[in-house]
């Protein structure tokens, strides 16, 4: 449920053209010309719907034996650690990401440090929410559940480790 709101809302963007600044082309940054921005973004949506989606294999029972679907590996067991490796390091680049990506953009910075519309407090996020109105309020409360996504995916995991009780 973390990851739903932003992909929503980025979606929304692309597909009803709802820019989340007034009067300001974000243009296309890094993407490659011959992609479409409306692919690349639904695309994007999906792939970490259904990256998230892997953490209900650490609280059902298909965490426990590959489900019948999964080719050469339906109805065996899945051994813990080839579950708790990935979820582990996903959890810390999450929680990682999802946190410089909410200091920076309170100092009004991109990801890759570069002032992104001002500097300090008056090109932060938080002032444009005062600024901008209900698209900048949409945008914050769509993202602002990533910040729980990695914590949330630590959690599981842990709670996947003792049950399957990994660490002996």
């Amino acid at each position: 449920m973390a990851v739903l709101p932003s992909g929503l809302w980025r979606i929304a963007q692309v597909t009803f053209g709802v820019p989340l600044t007034k009067n300001v082309d974000i243009g296309r940054g890094q993407l490659p010309g011959r992609l479409p921005l409306e692919i690349y973004v639904v695309v994007l949506s999906i792939i970490a719907e259904g990256l998230a989606f892997l953490a209900v294999g650490l609280v059902t029972t298909w965490g426990e034996v590959w489900p019948r679907w999964v080719p050469f590996l339906a109805g065996k067991r899945v051994r813990p650690l080839s579950a708790i490796i990935p979820a582990a390091l996903g959890a810390v680049a999450l929680t990682a990401t999802w946190t410089m990506t909410l200091l920076l953009s309170l100092q009004g910075r991109a990801l890759d440090g570069r002032e992104s519309g001002g500097s300090g407090w008056r090109g932060s996020l938080i002032h444009d929410v005062g600024e901008l109105g209900w698209r900048a309020w949409v945008f914050v409360t769509a993202y602002l559940p990533l910040l729980a996504w990695g914590p949330l995916l630590a959690a599981v995991t842990y709670a996947y480790a003792v049950r399957r009780k990994a660490f002996k």
